[in-house]
């Protein structure tokens, strides 16, 4: 077997362990938190910052959701890193951005935050103040899910297919299942160009 067809392979055993269930769960309360008037905040680092960013215009131009991600200030962040420390700043643009038991948090993580591994601490406080202000929460992670897996609302663990590939595993099914959220029924408002022109 090449590496081409044991990659490949593990991405289709990935894609048939991920709980349906779960995903119409996520499509669901992300439905009712445009249907409150509510926004998204889509927070990732790393990988994870870049398809934030490709999500936010994702959710806002095909779900018609208002939706944001901090990563893509990059005065902000870099500013609240320098003078207050990597830990806190999302939660301090969250608590600035005046986040409310309408919105809802998307997480894009492999590991989810760990404060005892110093993992994502940033996500971790950011989960935690939303949790405070009871903000819907959702997570794409991968492997166990760290800190998000615990407290969100519902959590979608990419399952594991080889020790040696969590991290890419995890970031392209990010992708797939935030675009599998995109073409549901329940949050789908525009078609894409390439579709509408079929």
């Amino acid at each position: 077997m090449t590496f081409t067809e044991q990659y490949l392979g593990e991405v289709v055993r990935i894609a048939q362990a991920i709980p349906a269930a779960k995903v119409e769960a996520a499509a669901e309360l992300l439905a009712a938190v445009r249907a409150r008037g509510g926004r998204l905040f889509i927070l990732g680092v790393g990988g994870s910052a870049a398809n934030a960013s490709h999500a936010v215009n994702d959710f806002r131009k095909l779900a018609g959701l208002e939706a944001y991600a901090p990563s893509d200030n990059v005065a902000e962040l870099t500013a609240r890193t320098n003078d207050e420390g990597w830990a806190t700043v999302f939660s301090e643009w969250l608590r600035v951005s005046r986040l409310t038991m309408a919105d809802g948090l998307l997480i894009l993580s492999v590991g989810g935050g760990n404060l005892e591994h110093n993992i994502s601490p940033n996500l971790v406080t950011a989960l935690q103040y939303a949790k405070q202000q009871a903000a819907a929460v959702i997570g794409i992670v991968g492997r166990d899910g760290g800190y998000t897996a615990k407290v969100a609302d519902v959590a979608l663990v990419i399952p594991e297919a080889s020790p040696d590939r969590i991290t890419p595993h995890a970031e392209e099914f990010q992708g797939i299942l935030w675009h599998l959220l995109l073409s549901h029924p329940l949050l789908k408002q525009s078609t894409a160009k390439w579709e509408s022109t079929a």
